[in-house]
Parts: structure tokens; sequence; C-alpha cells
């Protein structure tokens, strides 16, 4: 009896569930503000992002400017095949990939650390010159931010200028014409560009969180620390999986603008990613069926990367977006 009770509660609460999600027409008529603010967004996404996947079908064509797209001759997946044999879609492949997860790591990582640091400054008004520093950087384009990169790290920089002056080094490195230093140079760029504001939506997770559980740790003797690894990492994991899913999402899609701003033709073999792939192998060579077929094959693998992501929060408990 008190199994088929059990099991007769959570029908109930999978029937309320159900008609929480239901859309009724007194639903819309209670949010329709809510849907007109929303409609010019969903009419961009259509326009910009929807309506522009007609061109996929170049990716199965010789694409030839001038002609109608219906008048094109059809090759079927001979693009997708001369892309998965040429070596260099493989090393711009690696690139991204190497780029992208060390950008994930480090940049989700010390936007936590840099959030959780912040959240224990008690001076607010060193606290807010701390945050308004902290975000400058990610207003400045990297036509800017490169060209203070290059010139700190130059022979003659401040960085070789200070390793030098605390003896750890005994001559200047050329940090920007060694491949060996690309990826972490590019990722250590990333990170001081985008911490601080990273770190806006982690700070807004942490001041959710109920006081109140805070003081009930400092009176079970918890110190700071412990408040953190106890009480604040779990409160916010949510967040933090749900970012990590969206961030997954875009592992492919890491840009070509910090690469193609801060390498040259030394570093080349690194700094090929796929997106400066497409632009010069596709684009740029007059080649729009085989820069169609690189579009789509980042497309297919973002979408797999996150259903992947989102089946491991499932399974976490928590922080699934679907």
């Amino acid at each position: 009896m008190e199994v088929s009770a059990i099991d007769t509660e959570e029908k109930e609460v999978k029937i309320e569930k159900k008609k929480e999600n239901t859309i009724s027409r007194k639903k819309i008529k209670k949010q329709k503000f809510l849907i007109f603010m929303s409609l010019p967004f969903v009419i961009w996404v259509i326009i910009f992002k929807y309506l522009p996947l007609f061109g996929w079908i170049m990716a199965f064509q010789d694409y030839k400017p001038g002609k109608s797209i219906f008048d094109q001759t059809w090759v079927g997946l001979k693009h997708f095949e001369v892309l998965f044999k040429e070596p260099q879609f493989y090393q711009s492949l690696q690139n991204t990939l190497a780029m992208s997860i060390l950008g994930l790591i480090f940049g989700t990582v010390t936007a936590i650390a840099f959030a959780l640091l912040l959240n224990e400054l008690k001076n607010a008004k060193f606290k807010k010159s701390v945050q308004t520093i902290s975000y400058l950087p990610h207003f400045i384009s990297w036509v800017v931010a490169a060209s203070i990169i290059t010139s700190m790290l130059a022979p003659s920089g401040v960085v070789n200028q200070i390793l030098m002056g605390l003896h750890i080094i005994k001559e200047p490195l050329s940090f920007m014409s060694n491949p060996n230093y690309f990826w972490g140079i590019v990722t250590g760029s990333d990170v001081w560009k985008e911490m601080g504001w990273n770190a806006i939506i982690y700070l807004a997770a942490i001041t959710s969180i109920d006081p109140e559980l805070y003081d009930a740790a400092k009176v079970d003797g918890a110190g700071r620390f412990r408040q953190i690894i106890s009480i604040t990492l779990p409160s916010i994991k949510p967040t933090i999986i749900v970012l990590l899913i969206m961030s997954i999402g875009n592992l492919l899609n890491i840009g070509f603008e910090k690469q193609m701003l801060l390498g040259n033709p030394i570093v080349a073999d690194k700094s090929l990613v796929i997106d400066k792939y497409a632009l010069d192998y596709g684009i740029g060579m007059f080649r729009y069926s085989f820069g169609t077929a690189i579009g789509i094959f980042k497309s297919v693998i973002s979408i797999i990367l996150i259903i992947i992501a989102n089946k491991i929060a499932k399974k976490s408990g928590e922080g699934a977006l679907i």
C-alpha cells in the first residue's frame, strides 16, 4: 500500500509538471508583453541564423558565382572527401581543439577563482575598483590587445626585462617567434582579456546564495576556505555546468582574430585554426563550396558536443540545458 501511495504521488507530481509546461491561451495572454518584447530577437535569429542554412546546399555543389543556386552542378560529398584528405585540415583541427580546451580550462578556473576572491573582499570601494579594472580589457579590441601583448613579449619588452632582472633567464627570449610558446600566449592573452568579464555571472550566482548558510557554517567552526568548498562551490555548481556546456558547444568556434594578430609566418603551423583555414583555403581561393563544407563540419561537431555534454550534465543530476 505504501509503495502504491508513493507511485500515486509521483504520478501526480508529473501531471502537475506537465500542466505547468503546457502552453495555454491563458498563459499566452498573461505573458503577451514578454512575448512581444522577445519577437524582435526571434525574428533576428530566424533571419540571420536559420535562413542562411539554405546555403548549406552549396557544399554539395560545384558552386559558380553568377548562376542560380538551382543551376549548379551537384557533386554529392566530393568537397567533404577533399576536406578529410587534406593534412592542413587536421593541423587546423588540432590547433583549434588545443587552444579551445586550454582556453576553456584556464578561462573557467581563473574566472571562478577571481569571483571567489572578489566575493571575499569586505571593502566595498576597493572591490568595485578591482571589478572595474578587471572588466576593462574585455572592451579593448584584439587589434590593440595584440599590439600590447606583442610589445610586452618582445626581446626588449617588459616581460624579458623582469625575467632577466630576477635572474631567471640570462638573455631575452623570443616569445613571438617560438612555435612552442604560441598556444600558451594565446591562452594567457584570452584569460587576461576575458577573466574579469567572465567572472560577472559567477559573482551574480554567489550573491544569490542564502547568507544563513554561511552563518550556520561559522557556528560549526568553518573558516573561509571551508565555507568556499562546502557552500559556495556546490551552490554555484549548476551555473558552472550550464556555462561549461555552452562553452563546449563552441570549442570549434574560436574565431581567428587572436591567432591572426598574434601569429606570424614562423608560427604559422601552430596558429592555423579552422576558421582561418576556411577563410584562406575556402573563400580566399574562391572555393565557396569547400568553405561551406567546413562550416557544416563545424556545426555538426558542435551539436554533437553539446548533446554529449548535456547528457553528462543530466547524469550529474543538475545543470543540464534540456
